[in-house]
Order: structure tokens, then C-alpha cells, then sequence
């Protein structure tokens, strides 16, 4: 990472920078309890810095992105967390949740024995936090599918409460999605309602467990039970300090039985030994394209759109506009090209590709959101430039597909290509 110079003005907190470098660091914990019998299964470590910077956590993690030192800091956060839990002599397996930058990076646990300790002893979840889970997607699927392979499981932190985290339910594929606070302490408004309602038909496709945060009433604690909450966490069961209590290590996420990190070189190889293969010329795809794009510039919860249109210069005209429109109301939108700008306006993010990548051969249009997921994925004719048809009669094979699997595979796909 880069460390860009922070404009420091007078009076300004003198011991942010050691802070945000991890100096003077003490982890809290925060009790995680079952639901609904309230039993302390393990516990959430906080980072703190007692004695060193009076800013709160959240300036501290920006200020480390501001001058460079995220990833120091980020590994030092979890270091110290898992350290001190191991030393406080916990049953093993007790659930210990870390937080963690989504595009920090990760050193595993071959080159980091505490860590390693920590994976043997604990239920060690790494928490996805929820600031900016979209800003470097390659590196975040790169850090959940390193995770993973080192046998962490992933929870999505403060779900609901950033348009984002709802997007990357299905990309992610968190073992465990942790409620915002603001989905329990209130009476969900007609937005909240359905959050919740795309959190609960996720939880029931793929098993996710529910972690309410802010319980801090019985009318918060009787909330989080109606919206599925199986585990729990907030002031009315403790707030953050020491590891003071009893812990009964009864619970543990349902391990994943695959990576969510793509193994296909495009979405057209992806999909091509799975579903039936159509051929079509250009002018067919436009229509299913725009009957796409139409539908999520329509839903009520916006998806995240990607396009692969093959160059730059099909972006243009009409289907510019409509990705503009996209871009000003859906969580990501991107377009992938030879010679893509990165910038396409109205938040519309370009992906240049390289001559070489096949999906500089694809026409491919990949919408997924809590309600919506379905994806047009085409590849062009070797011999439309030999039998020299025009631009409308070129021919493609295709497949259309609502498989809200394939279509989230498609999607990962795409966005390991975003830097």
C-alpha cells in the first residue's frame, strides 16, 4: 500500500500514528451467547489502545489506511486477539471472532504460529468488516478464499446496515452473517423489513447462522429471536473487557463444502458443461441483454451489474445510459473490455482486459442482488470475421441462466478481474 501524507492539524490526537501501527494495543472481548437459552459460547475481540490514543477504533483503522500501515495493523489485531485468548485458557473450541480489513493481507498459518495455536485450540471466525467490502474486490475474494483454505470460517459483519454487505451475501457466502445494530434495536421500517427479509431467504438457502448485535433490552433480545437470531451479542449479556466468564463450547459454523473462489478461466467455460448451449445472432442477445439490465435498474433491492461488452467502443449510445442509470442506484457496477476506461461514470467502474483474456470473446451480463440473480453468458463465433458477417449477424453461443449458484460463481468470476 501506498502511504499518502495525513494532514495532521494543530491540537490533532499526538498518539494516533503509534496506534496505528498496533503500539499499545489491547484487545477487549465481547460475550457471544446461544440463542435462545443465552449461554456464553465465545467471544468477539475489540481493538483498543488504553493509554496510547484517545481517538476511537474506527479513526484508528482509517488513519493506518491513510499512512500505510493497514496491513501491520490489521495482523497485529488479530495476532494480539488470538494471543490473548489462548493465554486466558479457554475451553477448546470456544468461538473467538477477529475482525478484518477485507483488502489488508493475510498471512497464513504456516508463517504464523499464533495464528496456528489459535486455529488448533479456538473456533477461530474472521469478520468481514463492513466499511468499504466492495473498493478491491480481487483482494477481498483472494484474503475470504486464503482464509478458507487455511480453515477459517468468514462472517459478514453489520449486514444491512451498508447497501454493499447485502450485495456480497451470495459472493461471500459467510458462514455466519452478523445483523447491524440497527436491524434489532428498532422497529423495522418498511427498507429494514426487507433487509431482513433478504438476509432470512439467504440463511434458508444456504445455512448461514444468524449473530444479532446491540441486544441490549429483553425487547431487543425478543427482536433478534423473531428475525432468526441463533446467537447473540451486546450489553444486556456483557460489554467488552476481560475474559471473566464461563464459556460452554457448543457451537461451531457448518464447514463449507467448497471454496467460493472461481476455478474457470471465464464465465463461458463455467456454465458450458452445465447448460444447454443456444446460438444466436447479436441482434437476439441485445433483447435478452436489455431484458436484464431493465430488470435490475427495477428492483426494489438493487443488485450488483457486470458486463463484458469485448471493447470500449460498445459502450456507447443507449446501453451507456443505461449502465449510468445503473451505476447511480445499484451497490457495483462494472464493465469489463479491451481498452476500458476506469472511470465510465456515474459510479460505473471500468475493467481494461488484457488482448489475451477469453472474455475478450464473451458477451456476458451477470446481475445479482437479495431477490435478483440471472446472467446472459455468450461467446462469439470463430468464423464470423473469416465468413465476414456483419456487426448485427454475428452468431454466438449462449446459455440464459436464473441458478442463483451459477450466477454467483459468474459473478466472482468477473470480479476477481476488478483490481
Amino acid at each position: 500500500m501506498v502511504a499518502r501524507q495525513s494532514a495532521r492539524p494543530p491540537g490533532a490526537d499526538p498518539g494516533l500514528d503509534a496506534a496505528a501501527t498496533g503500539v499499545g494495543l489491547v484487545p477487549a472481548f465481547q460475550p457471544i451467547v446461544s440463542l435462545p437459552d443465552e449461554v456464553t459460547v465465545g467471544y468477539e475481540a475489540l481493538a483498543r489502545w488504553p493509554g496510547t490514543t484517545d481517538s476511537p477504533p474506527d479513526q484508528v483503522l482509517a488513519h493506518a489506511e491513510v499512512i500505510g500501515t493497514s496491513d501491520v495493523l490489521d495482523r497485529r489485531c488479530v495476532e494480539t486477539a488470538v494471543a490473548a485468548a489462548l493465554r486466558s485458557a479457554l475451553p477448546k473450541a470456544t468461538l473467538l471472532c477477529v475482525n478484518a480489513e477485507p483488502s489488508t493481507a493475510y498471512v497464513g498459518r504456516a508463517d504464523n504460529e499464533v495464528l496456528d495455536l489459535g486455529h488448533r485450540e479456538l473456533t477461530v471466525v474472521f469478520e468481514i468488516t463492513e466499511r468499504t467490502p466492495l473498493a478491491h474486490p480481487h483482494l477481498l475474494l483472494d484474503k475470504v478464499a486464503a482464509l478458507r483454505a487455511d480453515g477459517f470460517a468468514i462472517a459478514l459483519d453489520d449486514v444491512g446496515g451498508h447497501p454493499q454487505s447485502l450485495a456480497l451475501l451470495d459472493v461471500v457466502q459467510p458462514e455466519v452473517i452478523k445483523l447491524d445494530l440497527t436491524l434489532i434495536q428498532t422497529e423495522p421500517t418498511y427498507v429494514q423489513a426487507r433487509t431482513l427479509a433478504a438476509v432470512l431467504a439467504h440463511q434458508e438457502r444456504t445455512g448461514a447462522v444468524i449473530l444479532a448485535e446491540g441486544i441490549e433490552t429483553h425487547e431487543h433480545l425478543e427482536h433478534a429471536l423473531a428475525v432468526g437470531a441463533t446467537l447473540g451479542q451486546g450489553y444486556l449479556f456483557g460489554r467488552p473487557g476481560p475474559i471473566d466468564r464461563e464459556v460452554f463450547p457448543t457451537w461451531s459454523p457448518v464447514p463449507r463444502a467448497e471454496s467460493a473462489r472461481p476455478a474457470t478461466r471465464s464465465p463461458f467455460d463455467l456454465v458450458a458443461g452445465t447448460s444447454p448451449i443456444r446460438t444466436a445472432r447479436k441482434q437476439t442477445l441485445a433483447g435478452f441483454s436489455r431484458h436484464i439490465e431493465n430488470q435490475a435498474n427495477r428492483a426494489v433491492d438493487a443488485p450488483m451489474v457486470f458486463t463484458a461488452m469485448q471493447r470500449r467502443d460498445y459502450f456507447a449510445g443507449a446501453t451507456r445510459d443505461r449502465y449510468r442509470r445503473l451505476g447511480s442506484s445499484c451497490p457495483l457496477v462494472a464493465v469489463f473490455g479491451r481498452d476500458m476506461p476506469a472511470d465510465l461514470g456515474s459510479d460505473v467502474r471500468g475493467v481494461m482486459l488484457h488482448p489475451a483474456d477469453p472474455l475478450c470473446t464473451e458477451w456476458t451480463v451477470v446481475a445479482i442482488g437479495p431477490h435478483y440473480a440471472a446472467a446472459l453468458i455468450a461467446r462469439e463465433h470463430d468464423d464470423n470475421a473469416e465468413l465476414r458477417r456483419s456487426d448485427d449477424d454475428r452468431r454466438f453461443d449462449f446459455v440464459i441462466t436464473h441458478d442463483r449458484g451459477l450466477v454467483a460463481e459468474a459473478a466472482r468470476n468477473l470480479l476477481e478481474r476488478m483490481p
